[in-house]
């Protein structure tokens, strides 16, 4: 890792380069839910997440990611628009449908404009495009962490 926070990423089929602009005085540490059908990607963000002091945990489908929410409730999902069978915003309507506070950061490389209004509707938190969620990752999850009511 070089001193201004760019790092590469090995995948099973390419290498990934990250650049890490944002530094936060005081980060904050949480658990986090990835729900990305990509295992590249998700391979990819839950290192990075991981060597930026988070517990995250990744998920393949929509299913399996509610699944895990019915077990343990993260601080934040980040979640994939496009998934196999159950696409995202199906996803963060039945988040929504359990839990109003939970702080969801939609990530995606191909949502469509009536599909993003339709996740601000949904309460979506951020939206932030796949090729920057590295770049502005840590600032998104300062502003969604901070929105969340106390316990």
């Amino acid at each position: 890792m070089s001193c201004d926070g760019a790092r590469d990423y090995a995948t099973r089929i390419a290498h990934c380069h990250v650049e890490k602009i944002v530094k936060v005085a005081h980060p904050v540490r949480v658990n986090l839910l990835l729900i990305e059908d990509d295992v590249d990607v998700a391979d990819v963000l839950i290192r990075a997440f991981r060597e930026e002091g988070h517990r995250a945990t990744v998920s393949y489908t929509g299913e399996a990611g509610l699944s895990r929410l019915a077990q343990e409730r993260p601080d934040a999902v980040l979640l994939d628009v496009r998934l196999p069978k159950m696409n995202g915003i199906e996803v963060l309507r039945r988040i929504r449908s359990i839990d109003q506070a939970l702080p969801v950061i939609i990530i995606t490389g191909l949502a469509t404009k009536s599909e993003i209004t339709e996740a601000r509707e949904l309460g979506v938190t951020e939206v932030i495009e796949k090729s920057y969620v590295l770049k502005n990752f840590s600032e998104s999850l300062a502003r969604a962490v901070n929105k969340r009511s106390p316990p």
